[in-house]
């Protein structure tokens, strides 16, 4: 009985390995360039912070904490900043890694504009 349970271990641990589930992403430590974070909120019909700069990799988070449906848009025809209509509450993510500036809007109220410049 001792040696089976010894045997089925090293296989569990083999396949442990061989297929990475070992390397549990929530226990590895998340490397500097993973690490930013940055949010920007709808309130009073504005994006504030209006402007922003982060470094390369940064994950950008929108909250609508408005009243009324928001959405943001990348004004740049290649701009990867595209959100489904946001209600109040809702969060709309992207993590922008290639430097620039990225300036974005709300398709339903165009006055509400931001940027974000990334260096």
């Amino acid at each position: 009985m001792r040696l089976r349970s010894v045997s089925l271990r090293a296989v569990a641990i083999t396949v442990l390995v061989t297929f990475g589930v070992a390397a549990d992403p929530v226990a590895a430590p998340q490397s500097a360039e993973n690490a930013h974070a940055a949010k920007i909120v709808m309130s009073n019909f504005t994006f504030e912070p209006s402007t922003l700069t982060v470094p390369p990799g940064t994950v950008l988070t929108w909250l609508n904490d408005d009243d009324a449906p928001h959405t943001v848009i990348g004004t740049d025809a290649e701009s990867p900043i595209k959100s489904r209509p946001l209600d109040t509450g809702d969060r709309y993510s992207v993590t922008l890694t290639k430097p620039g500036t990225y300036r974005y809007f709300c398709s339903l109220h165009p006055h509400m504009t931001g940027m974000v410049i990334v260096g």
